[in-house]
């Protein structure tokens, strides 16, 4: 009798009644496995929600960015249009120029004249003449060192320098030289031979090596004469010590073409009216532009 009274009050296994009273403990509820599935699952559909808002976002602002963006590639075509309209406008009025500069030294005078434009660099030239490249020396891009050629401010290298082609052109003319063109580029008495770095300008036009310069006149008396001047041998120690390489070489024919643009100078001597508040027998000069 006593086993039956304790299997009626006592029906739940002692284990299961503990484990049931933990859990109430604890706060009840779902298991814990169930609760991090749970959690996790409402986690992802978080993120889920963020990445679609996102997308969303994404999708209503892209018009507007392609539309700004094409607006600013539009903007750039149209000012690069004008820069190119403006620069052949340049070239154009350039050329229109010169043009009148020529017609106005070949106009009808006589053999002065057409000496004036040649002199002037105003008409293209052909005749004999001598053909002279200047180049860089080998593995100028990492030569490096101190020497004479570094006081004047650059480095003592096999590099080509704007000075060097100075000394080279006023040799040439020197030497009897009717007409000189660097690299297609006619020189006159007006040309000036710069640096912009390690660049060369000749008229603030960049050239590039080698550097071809063509001489009118007589070709074996230009090269003989050229050779036996200071700057003939200057050339000539430049490829010795720096290994600058050049060629020099007589021509029966040459071409130079005509100058791109031209500044025509004259000087004007004063009336004796004008000079008579600075004193008898003095001259002066005045210069313009024509």
């Amino acid at each position: 009798m006593s086993l039956l009274t304790n299997v009626m009050e006592h029906s739940l296994d002692e284990g299961y009644a503990e484990a049931t009273a933990r859990r109430r403990a604890e706060g009840g509820g779902l298991p814990r496995p169930l609760r991090a599935k749970l959690g996790l699952a409402a986690g992802l559909v978080l993120a889920a929600l963020v990445v679609t808002v996102g997308a969303a976002e994404a999708r209503i602002s892209a018009p507007v960015l392609a539309k700004e963006r094409e607006e600013l590639i539009d903007r750039v075509d149209a000012e690069t249009a004008d820069a190119d309209a403006l620069e052949r406008d340049v070239e154009k009025l350039r050329d229109e120029v010169g043009e009148r500069q020529r017609r106005a030294l070949n106009a009808p005078g006589g053999d002065r004249e057409q000496l004036v434009s040649l002199l002037a660099g105003a008409t293209e030239v052909v005749g004999p003449g001598l053909r002279l490249v200047v180049d860089d020396g080998k593995g100028t891009e990492q030569a490096d060192g101190g020497g004479p050629r570094e006081s004047s401010g650059f480095s003592d290298t096999g590099r080509v320098r704007d000075r060097d082609m100075q000394r080279v052109v006023n040799g040439l003319w020197e030497s009897g030289a009717e007409a000189v063109a660097i690299n297609g580029q006619r020189l006159t008495a007006l040309s000036a031979i710069r640096a912009a770095g390690d660049a060369i300008l000749v008229d603030n036009r960049p050239l590039v090596p080698p550097y071809t310069v063509l001489a009118v006149g007589d070709g074996k008396k230009l090269d003989a004469a050229f050779r036996d001047s200071a700057d003939g041998r200057y050339l000539q120690v430049l490829k010795e010590n720096f290994g600058i390489r050049f060629s020099v070489s007589a021509k029966e024919s040459v071409r130079l073409p005509a100058a791109p643009s031209l500044i025509v100078r004259t000087a004007e001597p004063r009336t004796a009216s004008a000079g008579k508040g600075a004193g008898q027998g003095t001259a002066d000069t005045g210069k313009g532009t024509s």
